[in-house]
């Protein structure tokens, strides 16, 4: 079974929102490395908003061979439906992408009706949702290790 030492663990952070990204990133990059990931082995790339995300996961696993993808985002409620379409878009795309790679993608994607509560859970009083992902991938990375008995994607 693979232990965190050895995972190689892709994070893909939006610029969009990047006040609240880039706190997101901080927060899963520091679990990761407490956890014993090696700081090489952390691949994180930067695309411009949410919706990039699953392509950017997508060519991770095919490209990079990681085990596993922490997708992170801000998505703020607005006045129009674009909000709406984004959220469905990405929260798809994202399973699509690891149903049909079979390498763990977690959605680190924060869908909020106010800056306020994106505050509150990119560092601030509800934690760092960051954190929860990175953890949530080093667990499903074991997992799939105990179920495959290897590391091969």
């Amino acid at each position: 079974m693979i232990k965190p030492s050895e995972a190689k663990i892709g994070i893909v952070v939006a610029r969009f929102n990047e006040v609240i990204t880039s706190r997101l990133a901080l927060g899963a990059k520091n679990l990761l490395i407490r956890r014993g990931v090696k700081a090489e082995n952390i691949i994180e790339i930067e695309v411009p908003g949410a919706f990039e995300t699953p392509l950017a996961a997508q060519l991770l696993i095919d490209n990079k061979k990681v085990q596993g993808v922490v997708a992170l985002g801000a998505v703020i409620r607005g006045s129009t439906d674009h909000y709406n379409y984004v959220c469905s878009s990405v929260s798809s795309g994202l399973m699509n992408v690891q149903l049909t790679r079979s390498v763990p993608v977690c959605f680190g994607i924060l869908t909020c009706d106010t800056m306020e509560q994106a505050i509150d859970r990119a560092g601030g009083k509800s934690g760092n949702k960051g954190a929860d992902v990175a953890d949530t991938v080093l667990e499903m990375i074991l997992l799939r290790s105990s179920l495959l008995g290897n590391l091969s994607l």
